[in-house]
Parts: structure tokens; C-alpha cells; sequence
């Protein structure tokens, strides 16, 4: 009798260890579960990488905005800006592009998928992240090393002392750059790589930081009125594919690829290896970035030596980003950040406008007033010229008529 209760008890035993290894086995895929300290310091973290972008990508557009400006005086250039119909046509294009990787994503491998967007955007990676780069190196490079330039170029069109000298030649590629500029391309593929290799999510960080930078610096709304209607169509773009339908949450778990920041909730427990991450995505920066910085472009334009419509709805972003975090908390479930982040961003300058007695201005604002007054001079030059026109030819058909 005691030898069959023994062996039931090691039995027992036995079917309790066997217990423990498989819940062992089970938690070690399922998420760590993240604690209250992890949590407030991911998103946290996350509020700081929207914030910076935002900032120093709106600083580096007014310089790009006044270096758009003397190219267009000195040879004419148009600049790129964004008009009022690419404004409503984005919305609808990104619902096609983001219904079109919802498909790809059921039909095809998602891995094949993954590994061709993880090339593109190694390439898109590098050019980003040696562009931001590129002042912050320049300042660190001692003055003793010297800046060497060099000027790469690809033409199309007939070669020095040959024939059809008259044929105007056609640049496929002009690329200028320098030493430093070499130094700041090394670095970038470094830290590409290793998201390549890797998919670290502090090498993701830096990648998708260097992406949003260049956004807000880059695309130019040219005036309020495009950015009014572009925030519109995207508030409800955000909201239709985040609460009407699953493909957005389904795109973005299945989408590897730095357009979007992460951190860790779990960093405080498992160091650099955590893997229960919180994340944002780079639209929700980038869309009300260039807002944003456009009306610091307005600011400076009017020569106040304050800056008081970007800092206002700087400040309305950040609360916007709180109330979408907050939100998506009480209801444990994941919420479209524009829902929050355009009525900040919108209301803000117009309501201080409304106050301040500048909302002709503001609405009148535009980045590059000079192509309108151009192109209107020239309309009432045609308009002039055009009586005059209709008089000479009456006059030569008299003339054929005698």
C-alpha cells in the first residue's frame, strides 16, 4: 500500500513539472507583461520622439523654404509645393495604397512581402539619415580635416566637339557633395544595416526619427488653406480604417518597416531585449508636423520676433498626443491619433487668429507668393495685348479684301 501511494505521489509530481515546463514554454512567446513604471516611461519616451521631429524638422524648413526662394528668383525654378487638389487627393491615394497591403498581406507570404519593403527602405534609410546627419557631422569635423567638394553628374546629349553642338543637354543625375557629406553616408549605412540585419528596435528608432525630420522639413503645404483641407481628409481617413474596419491595425502588425517609432514597456525588466514594445506611427508625426511648420513660415513672416502660432499649436500637439494616450487606455483599445491630434492642431492657430485680429492674414499667408503675381502679371499682359491683336488682323483683312 505505501508503495503504490509513493508512486502515485511521484506521479503526481512528475505530471506537475511537466506542468510548469509547458507554461513555462507558453509565456516565454506571449508577451512579458509590462508594469505601470515601464509603461508611463514607453510612452513617455514615445511623446519626446514625436515631439523632437516635429521641432527641429519645422527649424530646418524655414531654412529650406528660404533657400527655395533664391533658387526661384535666380533661375526661375518652381518650388515643390503641395497644392489644394493634391491635398484632397492624399487621403483617397492612401487609402488605396493601405487597402492595397491589406491584400497583399492575405494573399501573399508575409515574409516575401516584408524582405522587399525592408530593401526599399534601407535605401530610403540611408539618403534620410545622411540628410539629417549631415549639419551635426559637419559641426563635429574638426576645421583641420579639409571640406573637399566633388560634383557628380550624368548627361544626356551630344559630347564636347561632336556633333549636334546645338542640342540642349539634359542631367540625369547632378549630385553634389562633399568629405563630410562621405563620412555622414558611411554612418547612415552603418546604422541602416544593422536594422537590416537586426531590426533592432533602437536602429528602427533612429531610422523612422530621420524619416520624420525630413517630412517636416521637406513637404511644404504652401498655404493654411491646403493644410485645413489635408488634416480634414486624413481626420477621417484615420478614423474609417482604425474603427470601421481591422485593416489598419492589420497593416501595421504585419508591416516591418521603419514607419513607425517603438519602445519597450518591459525595458525596465528585460533591458535592451524587450520585446512588448509601444508604438506610434510616423503619420501621426509627420501630417501635423508640416502644419505645424508651416506656421512657423507664417510667424516669421510676420516679422514679430515671436513665434506664437507654432509654439500654441506645438503645445496643442502635445496635449493631443496625452488625450490619445489616455483615451486608448480607458478603452483598451487602439485609437486613431489624428481624432485627437487635427482638432488640436486646426482649432489652436485659428481660434488665436480669431483673438489676435489675424486670420485675414493667416488664411492670405502662402509660402511662394511670387508665382501667383507672376503668372497675373502676365494674364493682363495677355489681356492688353490681346485688342491689340484683334486689330491687326483686322486691319490685314481689310487690306486683302481691297
Amino acid at each position: 500500500m505505501a508503495d503504490v501511494v509513493e508512486e502515485v505521489i511521484a506521479q503526481v509530481q512528475e505530471n506537475l513539472t511537466l506542468a510548469e515546463t509547458a507554461g513555462a514554454a507558453t509565456n516565454a512567446t506571449a508577451k512579458v507583461p509590462s508594469t505601470p513604471e515601464g509603461m508611463a516611461l514607453a510612452y513617455g519616451t514615445l511623446v519626446v520622439m514625436a515631439m523632437l521631429p516635429i521641432f527641429f524638422g519645422s527649424v530646418r524648413s524655414v531654412k529650406h523654404h528660404k533657400e527655395q526662394k533664391t533658387a526661384f528668383q535666380k533661375t526661375g525654378e518652381k518650388p515643390d509645393t503641395m497644392s489644394s487638389h493634391d491635398a484632397m487627393m492624399f487621403p483617397i491615394m492612401a487609402s488605396c495604397a493601405l487597402f492595397g497591403l491589406y491584400m497583399f498581406f492575405k494573399i501573399f507570404s508575409k515574409e516575401n512581402i516584408n524582405f522587399l519593403l525592408t530593401g526599399y527602405f534601407f535605401f530610403l534609410g540611408v539618403m534620410a539619415l545622411s540628410h539629417l546627419l549631415s549639419p551635426v557631422i559637419s559641426s563635429l569635423i574638426p576645421a583641420s580635416i579639409p571640406k573637399i567638394p566633388y560634383h557628380l553628374s550624368f548627361v544626356q546629349g551630344p559630347a564636347e566637339g561632336g556633333d549636334n553642338q546645338g542640342k540642349k543637354k539634359q542631367y540625369l543625375i547632378d549630385y553634389r557633395f562633399t568629405t563630410h557629406d562621405i563620412v555622414c553616408f558611411i554612418v547612415a549605412l552603418i546604422i541602416s544595416v544593422w536594422y537590416l540585419l537586426q531590426k533592432h528596435w533602437i536602429a528602427n528608432n533612429l531610422l523612422g526619427i530621420a524619416f520624420a525630420v525630413n517630412g517636416v522639413e521637406l513637404l511644404h503645404l504652401n498655404n493654411v488653406a491646403t493644410g485645413c483641407i489635408l488634416l480634414c481628409g486624413l481626420f477621417v481617413y484615420d478614423i474609417f480604417w482604425v474603427f470601421g474596419t481591422n485593416v489598419m491595425v492589420t497593416v501595421a502588425k504585419s508591416f516591418e518597416a521603419p514607419i513607425k517609432l517603438v519602445f519597450p514597456q518591459d525595458l525596465i525588466t528585460n533591458g535592451l531585449s524587450a520585446s512588448n514594445f509601444a508604438v506610434l506611427g510616423l503619420g501621426d508625426i509627420v501630417i501635423p508636423g508640416i502644419f505645424i511648420a508651416l506656421l512657423l513660415r507664417f510667424d516669421n513672416s510676420l516679422k514679430r520676433k515671436s513665434n506664437t502660432y507654432f509654439y500654441a499649436t506645438y503645445i496643442a500637439y502635445f496635449v493631443g498626443l496625452l488625450a490619445t494616450i489616455f483615451v486608448m487606455h480607458v478603452f483598451k483599445h487602439a485609437q486613431p491619433a489624428l481624432l485627437y491630434l487635427v482638432p488640436a492642431c486646426l482649432g489652436t492657430p485659428l481660434l488665436l487668429a480669431l483673438l489676435k485680429g489675424d486670420i485675414k492674414k493667416l488664411l492670405a499667408y502662402e509660402d511662394h507668393p511670387e508665382e501667383k503675381t507672376k503668372e497675373s502679371k502676365k494674364d493682363k499682359e495677355g489681356d492688353k495685348s490681346a485688342p491689340q491683336a484683334k486689330k491687326e488682323t483686322k486691319k490685314k483683312d481689310s487690306k486683302k479684301a481691297k
